[in-house]
C-alpha cells in the first residue's frame, strides 16, 4: 500500500552522509532535500496515518465494527469492508496535493527537530509542561 516517491525529480534527494551542521550537528533546518528513506518509508507514513485518521474514517469505523463482531473469522466475513478501507487509502496516495501536504508536515517536523535537537515527543511535552 506505500508509495514511493523515487521518482519525483522536485527535490533532489540527500547524498550519504550530508547531515551534517545545523545548530545540534543533525543538519541544516532550511535544507529541503530528502533522503530515499525519507520518500519511501517516513512520507508514506505520514500518509497512511492521516487516510486512517482524517480522510477514510467512515470506512476505518465499518472495518474496526466488522472486526469486533466476528472474532477469528474477520479475514472472511470483513473482506467487503477491508477492500473499502483500501480503496480509500489508495485513493489518498495517489492525490498529489494531499502528498504534498505531508511532505510539508514532515519537512516541518524535521526542520524543527534540527533546529531544537529534540524529537517530536518530547517537543510535545515541553509545550505542555508535562
Amino acid at each position: 500500500m506505500a508509495h514511493s516517491f523515487a521518482n519525483d525529480p522536485s527535490e533532489p534527494t540527500i547524498p550519504l552522509g550530508a547531515n551534517k551542521g545545523g545548530p545540534h550537528g543533525l543538519g541544516d533546518p532550511e535544507d529541503r532535500r530528502l533522503r530515499k528513506v525519507e520518500l519511501e518509508v517516513l512520507i508514506p507514513k505520514i500518509m497512511r496515518e492521516r487516510a486512517k485518521t482524517e480522510k477514510c474514517i467512515p470506512e476505518v469505523k465499518a472495518f474496526e465494527d466488522c472486526c469486533k463482531g466476528s472474532g477469528l473469522f474477520m479475514v472472511a466475513k470483513c473482506q467487503e469492508q477491508n477492500d473499502a478501507l483500501k480503496a480509500c487509502s489508495m485513493e489518498w496516495y495517489r492525490n498529489e496535493q494531499f502528498k504534498q501536504e505531508c511532505t510539508e508536515i514532515y519537512l516541518a517536523e524535521r526542520s524543527e527537530f534540527r533546529r531544537t535537537g529534540l524529537p517530536k515527543k518530547f517537543r510535545k511535552n515541553d509545550a505542555t509542561g508535562k
